[in-house]
């Protein structure tokens, strides 16, 4: 139970304040789908303190009210009581209005979040302990590629999202672009979001999935078509390796080691595919769904002890000279 509240705690803060990518609310929305939420949270906000108001206002009224005096406790005045009777009734009308107003209001909300419409690019999440691993899809093999932790989309566009889980149920949450769609092992979900501007948006996994589910946090990045064209382009290629003697030596003890065996590295011998696709991590914001920015400092850091920065996670610990740590976290910092 304490671990449990101990990640709600690191959680509730990266839904209320802003950080290095902005803000994470569903109140500053930025997609069709978060809009239609939004205007819903509005709505039944604002219906409830209307009603909140009139029940305070006919207590206070009732309180102020003298009472009468009767000569008898079950003599019955009738005008009293045919003002109590409507007065009843109406509320009782009142009442179901509101509600099936709000039953209404939430059920077109809802389909207007449905993924019947049509799709301009469709990508694949899938969630782990505890990282998110993104394929973008193509009819054509050659243009598909994985990356991690990081999705970048085109502005205007319609993106349908295929979830999927791989251990236990995680729930993918980008409050500014769309609301909540959990990951299922066994079985397809699907959520269509669109970026209306340019920006980074947080998201993050809205289910309790384990002890690092706080932090299992992810980036959308929306930028303008050719933009993002030219992103896709650059993350299909494989690797390029570079002269420096340094990263050179990186990319050599990257291979032998058992990070090969874990990791793809396009261009290379690395294929492994337990953990994320580091072909061009390197470019990439964060590292570790989110719990550093990327620098080559963040990642010497959590190749040297990855179960002291993120205890449980999947990735081991690998035992390496210093000298090995420096070339390596250098190739990784030169993966762009």
């Amino acid at each position: 139970m304490k671990t449990v509240a101990a990640c709600w705690l690191r959680l509730v803060p990266c839904l209320l304040v802003t950080g290095c990518t902005g803000w994470q609310s569903a109140l500053d929305a930025h997609g069709t789908s978060a809009i239609n939420i939004k205007q819903l949270i509005i709505l039944i906000v604002g219906v409830c303190s209307v009603v909140w108001m009139l029940v305070m206002m006919a207590l206070i009224g009732a309180l102020w009210r003298r009472r009468q005096v009767r000569s008898r406790p079950t003599d019955l005045n009738e005008r009293t009581e045919q003002r109590m009777t409507r007065s009843v009734v109406t509320a009782t009308i009142a009442t179901v209005v509101v509600i099936a107003g709000f039953t209404i209001a939430s059920f077109l909300t809802t389909r207007a979040l449905g993924v019947a419409e049509g799709s301009d690019l469709n990508i694949r999440v899938r969630g782990a302990q505890w990282w998110w691993n993104v394929e973008y899809l193509d009819t054509e093999p050659g243009k598909r590629f994985q990356t991690a932790n990081e999705i970048h989309i085109p502005v205007g566009k319609n993106i349908r999202l295929y979830l999927e889980g791989d251990d236990v149920i995680h729930s993918f949450w980008v409050p500014s672009l769309a609301g909540k769609q959990d990951l299922i092992p066994g079985r397809h979900n699907e959520l269509l979001i669109r970026a209306e501007r340019s920006g980074v948006y947080r998201g993050q996994c809205a289910e309790f999935c384990g002890l690092q589910h706080a932090h299992m946090g992810f980036l959308v990045i929306a930028e303008p078509e050719a933009d993002f064209q030219q992103w896709a382009e650059a993350q299909r290629r494989p690797a390029i390796s570079d002269a420096n003697e340094e990263i050179a030596a990186g990319r050599t003890a990257f291979v032998a080691k058992a990070c090969a065996s874990c990791h793809t590295v396009r261009g290379t011998q690395a294929a492994g595919t337990t953990g994320p696709d580091l072909t061009h991590v390197g470019s990439r914001q964060m590292i570790a769904a989110g719990l550093f920015d990327t620098s080559r400092g963040s990642l010497a850091a959590w190749i040297a002890d990855p179960q002291t920065l993120k205890p449980g996670n999947n990735m081991p610990w690998v035992p390496l000279a210093p000298d090995e740590l420096r070339a390596i976290s250098a190739y990784m910092a030169s993966l762009k």
